[in-house]
């Protein structure tokens, strides 16, 4: 599928859904792909875009970003501790906030840097174990608590468990945004971004759809 397909799918489903033309930002992941594709993607006009891990970011966007200056990377994957100072300085965004220590450490480093990403808290709205993010029940007090470090707190992201419909974790997500005044919802991905558009998403992560098939790194 290329990404003018997948633009075409976006706009139809916002019609669809009686949302605004362009409400949905589409972030291309291209997390673990050759910079060839993501070359070729840029000169597309495509300037949204979304990396799993700072290391990879790091050796990636200061090049494209110096080509494309109108480029935005935003970091959809975990973010570790001892990552906080690169990524702020390199990303435009985090949808990853997911655990109080590092809401501290991020507050202390964005007034280091003078600078902020926009910032997502992960919802871990399916309570798995094995996955990164706040607990449903615990959103509200960390949300506020992460609005009390002055960290600026735009929205929310999920990623459903993968055996049930993610209709319901998307409309689990936009309840705890809408009672906290959370104006993005990050949400929907290749299989299922037509069912986040209809339940209020303003950013979509796609990435194989457009990409192809990752290259993994041994």
């Amino acid at each position: 599928m290329s990404l003018s397909q997948i633009i075409s799918r976006i706009h139809a489903t916002e019609k669809t859904a009686n949302r605004p033309l362009g409400a949905t930002q589409l972030i291309a992941v291209s997390k673990v792909q050759p910079n060839a594709r993501v070359h070729d993607v840029l000169e597309q006009g495509h300037s949204l875009f979304g990396e799993n891990k700072v290391q990879e970011a790091q050796g990636k966007w200061p090049d494209f970003k110096a080509e494309f200056p109108n480029v935005h990377v935003h970091l959809i994957g975990p973010l570790q501790s001892n990552k906080v100072k690169p990524a702020i300085a390199l990303f435009d965004a985090i949808h990853t906030v997911d655990r109080p220590k590092l809401a501290t450490k991020l507050a202390t480093e964005i007034q280091a840097q003078g600078k902020s990403p926009e910032l997502f808290i992960q919802v871990n709205t399916g309570a798995e174990p094995q996955k990164a993010g706040i607990l449903p029940n615990d959103a509200d007090l960390f949300i506020k608590d992460c609005l009390a470090l002055d960290l600026p707190i735009t929205g929310l992201m999920v990623i459903p468990p993968v055996n049930e419909e993610p209709s319901l974790h998307f409309a689990l997500l936009k309840k705890i945004a809408d009672r906290n005044g959370l104006k993005n919802l990050s949400m929907g991905m290749s299989a299922d971004f037509e069912r986040a558009i209809a339940l209020g998403a303003t950013h979509i992560r796609v990435g194989s759809a457009i990409f192809g098939d990752r290259i993994s790194h041994k």
